[in-house]
């Protein structure tokens, strides 16, 4: 999976068809919430003989919500179980924009 099939897989759900953006929204574009960024942090990629024989992407999901939206976190948890992802998750909340962010680690 490449991280266009996966913002692919994350715009099929509805609530976010038009709401998933790579890292961030230009200044005064965002959509209401909530809404999905998404963005490469890394590789572990597999090695051998002084070559890279698979590169195996990090990549952090950051669902922003108003408020503890349960909804919206399944429907994101459901479509990686849908496309075979495994996850991780962290939750924090962002005094100065107001709102959750809901952070999945996952691998590509």
């Amino acid at each position: 999976m490449t991280l266009t099939d996966l913002k692919n897989s994350l715009s099929s759900i509805s609530t976010f068809q038009t709401k998933v953006t790579y890292r961030a929204w230009p200044v005064g574009k965002a959509p209401d919430l909530p809404f999905i960024c998404y963005l490469a942090t890394g590789t572990q990629n597999f090695d051998a003989d002084n070559k890279t024989y698979h590169v195996i992407q990090d990549v952090a999901v950051e669902l922003y919500t108003a408020k503890k939206d349960i909804a919206s976190e399944t429907l994101v948890e459901n479509k990686f179980a849908e496309i075979g992802l495994p996850w991780e998750k962290d939750e924090t909340y962002l005094d100065d924009e107001n709102c959750y962010e809901i952070i999945y680690s996952i691998t590509l």
